[in-house]
């Protein structure tokens, strides 16, 4: 099954660009994926061809219109009705790696690429469209998190990536950041690659990893250590809820 990829895009020029090359480019001459754009001015009912107006209420900036967006989704439910359309908007939900693998899992994609001010409010729940943010960031649109959502998606595809378990061993796989890499040479100014990792003793290089990996996210991603651990262990009220729970 090809996973199936739209956006919905007032600069279509602007893909595949990176997804064009390596092994996102390599999966779409395959036929693995396929790409389809769709030009959101397209579907202004105007002469002007007029995507976008002033916000309700007053501000600085210009919001896209209702109308014109909900016409391009039905165009691209309409192709492409088993997928999931999500808009790129910093005020969505923070995409995650599980997120990613459940896309990757389904039949594919469509993607509303914001501009200016964002979207009239009334689409995401006049067209069930699901509000993804890939970090607490601003772009000047939605084209280059769109690339990153597909990227993340098309790595994780059958024969995508060379070695099947290459997408398992990975940052947030498993809760935690993904453990430091070395390679040749041994010693680089001055400084060596960890003793274990040389000895060829497997279980001690995965326990080597695990701590590693333990200790960097619990400096560096204090968020994601809170939920590895609450994830591992029952909170205290939650064991003393099981314990009278047992009682009664």
């Amino acid at each position: 099954m090809t996973f199936a990829a739209t956006v919905l895009t007032l600069y279509p020029e602007m893909f595949p660009g990176p997804l064009g090359v390596s092994l996102a480019g390599r999966a779409l001459a395959r036929g693995d994926w396929s790409l389809d754009t769709v030009q959101i001015r397209d579907f202004a009912t105007d002469k002007h061809r007029t995507v976008d107006d002033t916000p309700a209420g007053g501000g600085a900036g210009m919001v896209l219109k209702a109308d014109v967006l909900s016409a391009a989704i039905d165009h691209a439910r309409a192709q492409q009705p088993d997928c999931p359309v999500l808009a790129m908007t910093p005020r969505g939900t923070p995409l995650t790696q599980a997120r990613v693998r459940e896309l990757a899992a389904g039949p594919g994609v469509t993607v509303l690429c914001g501009r200016f001010e964002g979207f009239d409010e009334r689409i995401f729940a006049g067209r069930d469209v699901e509000e993804v943010s890939i970090g607490d960031i601003v772009l000047s649109g939605g084209e280059p998190a769109a690339l990153m959502l597909l990227d993340a998606c098309i790595r994780l595809l059958p024969g995508v990536m060379g070695a099947p378990s290459s997408g398992s061993e990975e940052s947030f796989e498993d809760g935690l950041l993904e453990y430091p890499h070395y390679t040749r040479p041994v010693e680089w100014e001055g400084r060596t690659i960890p003793e274990v990792l040389r000895s060829g003793d497997h279980a001690k290089i995965a326990a080597w990893r695990k701590h590693k990996a333990e200790i960097d996210t619990r400096s560096r991603r204090p968020d994601l250590w809170e939920r590895h651990v609450g994830a591992r262990v029952p909170s205290a009220s939650g064991a003393r809820q099981e314990t009278k729970d047992q009682d009664t």
